[in-house]
């Protein structure tokens, strides 16, 4: 499973088949995907909520959160995005694998980068959903709710994702949301996409 010389991929005892039947669980992966300001986030927290409130587990890697710890070391030079969303897909693999719902929301602007985060999962038997936040530049600019377009918009922040740096918006994800969308009708619409997990075996 490792492409590192000398390293080899070690097996439990116990099947991801037997750890899921025993927790009455099953992984999978949420791929939030969309401007700053989109919503994903927002969104994120609410499917993760109503998740949880069902008795599965999930949890929920947000962009901001993971840069503030595992990935407080990158900057956001397009080789450092890059890594950024590498590092997430493997944490989100290793929760799925778990037999956790992973939630990661992330701008993720590089096509390359979500297919790359798909693949990782699909070739380890995971399933992977791809939400794509719909909200148009504008909006997310309107919003502001951190005032990073301002800053963006003035020169004080470089490399910013939809005003200095581009943004590959998805061509075909599992599920498009656009912003006009009510909250708890976009929840709904990504459980159903993820497959009604509470029906689960």
């Amino acid at each position: 499973m490792s492409t590192v010389p000398d390293l080899v991929w070690s097996v439990g005892r116990l099947t991801r088949r037997d750890r899921w039947r025993a927790l009455g669980t099953r992984g999978a992966t949420v791929w939030f995907t969309g401007l700053s300001g989109s919503g994903k986030s927002t969104l994120a927290a609410a499917v993760e909520e109503e998740l949880v409130a069902c008795g599965r587990s999930a949890y929920r890697l947000d962009g901001d959160n993971v840069r503030s710890g595992l990935n407080a070391d990158l900057g956001f030079t397009p080789a450092e995005r890059d890594e950024n969303i590498r590092r997430v897909a493997h944490v989100a693999r290793l929760f799925a694998d778990a037999g956790v719902i992973a939630l990661a929301a992330l701008i993720s602007p590089y096509a390359q980068g979500r297919l790359e985060a798909r693949r990782l999962h699909e070739e380890a038997g995971l399933r992977f959903v791809e939400v794509y936040v719909n909200t148009p530049l504008e909006v997310c600019a309107a919003r502001d709710t951190k005032g990073l377009y301002a800053r963006a918009q003035s020169g004080e922040i470089r490399s910013f994702t939809g005003v200095s740096d581009p943004y590959e918006p998805p061509t075909s994800p599992d599920l498009e949301v656009d912003h006009t969308v009510p909250l708890a009708e976009a929840v709904g619409r990504v459980l159903e996409a993820l497959g009604t997990p509470i029906s689960w075996e």
